[in-house]
């Protein structure tokens, strides 16, 4: 297959018999020695939506989205995007995709305007037209004050927003964004989410990996949730809290060495097992109805159990993501070494 057989769509190329699925991924294996950093994933991204993998590190998302750009090779499975092959044809998956990694490859040498026509340059883009397109990402992601001052000048934000900016320049439907929000600060990750808008609402699907449990929340049209290589769960947001239960109480007892006193206690009154959080002594028990937390907090007094705050809340991403792996998050270095090598 060649690139011919695709045709500008939307500002990029399109397959020419058409698709609803921008990425289709059925048993996707790697393997680093004995490591098997993703282990028999499949996937199904829309075309138009955000899709969020969630997960700690070390889990195998940036594996996954490595395999699927042409970055790594594929072990065992099968991944299609837009219906084409990526393991039988790297060279057009390449002109169908923009990448955009945890850490900016952008030149420190360069000025940000320079960094773009270099990129544009090498992607095969005319000289004159490789300064227009970079005139105008620069005005797109705010960054015209910025254009002619070298890189090592730059904010983490405005490294980002450059990085973002490169992936875009042949405009490619499909955007891989591995955590785009890592080490940013909370204005400009909420800058960075309204960016990623706006790549939708220009027509762009985005493949999004990430640790943070709010930005899936907040971005994300579907989740798949994946820990050692495994997908657990999948679906939109609302469905997954939905299926840890509609409403959440939070405890914090007094004494966290009356944990499993508590605990036995969820047990006999609502027949279900709480998820204990990292956080010593703190319990948030899955509840079908609001009103059954009176019940709970009866119990546990009767028992003798002192609790220090409650709350009700609906359940979260945390609370979602704790009930599948039974741990939050924060990953271990070795793993995500392995999984970056």
């Amino acid at each position: 297959m060649s690139i011919t057989e695709f045709r500008p769509s939307g500002g990029g190329p399109a397959p020419a018999g058409g698709t609803d699925l921008a990425v289709r991924v059925r048993g996707l294996v790697k393997t680093f020695g004995e490591h098997r950093a993703v282990d028999g994933i499949d996937l199904d991204v829309r075309s138009g939506e955000i899709f969020g993998v969630l997960g700690p590190n070390g889990a195998g998302k940036t594996t996954t989205l490595r395999m699927l750009a042409t970055l790594l090779k594929i072990d065992e499975g099968r991944a299609e995007i837009f219906g084409v092959d990526v393991a039988g044809n790297p060279h057009v998956i390449r002109q169908l995709v923009g990448v955009t990694g945890q850490y900016a490859s952008v030149d420190e040498n360069l000025t940000a305007r320079e960094n773009l026509w270099l990129f544009s340059r090498l992607q095969g883009v005319a000289g004159p037209r490789a300064r227009s397109i970079s005139t105008e990402l620069l005005g797109q992601f705010g960054l015209e004050d910025a254009a002619d001052k070298p890189i090592s000048q730059f904010s983490g934000g405005m490294r980002r927003r450059l990085d973002l900016a490169a992936s875009l320049i042949t405009r490619p439907p499909l955007i891989f964004l591995d955590e785009p929000t890592t080490g940013l600060d909370p204005r400009t990750r909420g800058q960075m989410w309204d960016t990623i808008r706006g790549l939708v609402a220009d027509g762009c699907t985005v493949l999004l990996t990430t640790q943070y449990l709010d930005e899936a929340d907040q971005l994300a049209d579907r989740v798949a949730v994946i820990d050692h290589g495994r997908k657990v769960a999948e679906g939109t947001p609302d469905e997954l809290k939905t299926a840890v239960g509609d409403s959440t109480l939070q405890l914090l007892l007094a004494d966290p060495g009356e944990v499993p006193t508590a605990v036995e206690v969820v047990r006999r009154v609502l027949g279900s097992e709480p998820v204990l959080s990292p956080e010593k002594g703190r319990l948030n028990v899955p509840l079908d109805q609001a009103d059954l937390a009176a019940d709970v907090l009866i119990a546990l007094r009767s028992a003798g159990v002192s609790i220090t705050s409650v709350s009700v809340d609906k359940p979260s991403l945390d609370e979602v993501f704790l009930a599948l792996t039974g741990h939050e998050t924060d990953g271990d270095d070795e793993k995500r070494t392995k999984e970056n090598r």
